[in-house]
């Protein structure tokens, strides 16, 4: 009965604040920066920050699955069966469609590698 509760008011506070989470869906750690228009679909790690108006969506039937200690800045747009490494940052507006490895940056659309220094200096987190 008391799951049944946490339900109904994680459903009532995401129309409150425009995300579209499903249950289960990230690693401890999750941190939101701001509210408002945040759709996820797929798995996503530990200690994952995440801005506004971001989309992690499905395409051609697959989700993407995130790694951990990934920073993903606002309006950026993830999709497909795609893998995004450890300790990686994310631009804003950034549009990623394939792999990203370990331990970079990417922006742009659709989204390159502009840097090697990842997600260390944008999360709250020790990276060891």
């Amino acid at each position: 009965m008391y799951l049944k509760f946490l339900y109904y008011h994680f459903l009532k506070e995401s129309i409150k604040y425009g995300f579209t989470i499903p249950i289960n869906a990230f690693g401890p750690g999750l941190s939101l920066a701001h509210y408002g228009s945040i759709i996820v679909n797929g798995k996503i790690g530990k200690n994952c920050r995440i801005h506004s108006c971001v989309n992690i969506g499905e395409g051609h039937g697959k989700t993407p699955i995130i790694g951990d200690n990934v920073y993903i800045g606002p309006g950026a747009k993830i999709f497909g069966g795609i893998k995004i490494g450890n300790n990686v940052a994310i631009g804003a507006n950034a549009v990623v469609n394939k792999d990203v490895p370990d331990n970079v940056t990417v922006a742009g659309i659709p989204a390159v590698i502009i840097s090697k220094k990842g997600s260390k200096e944008l999360l709250n987190v020790s990276l060891t």
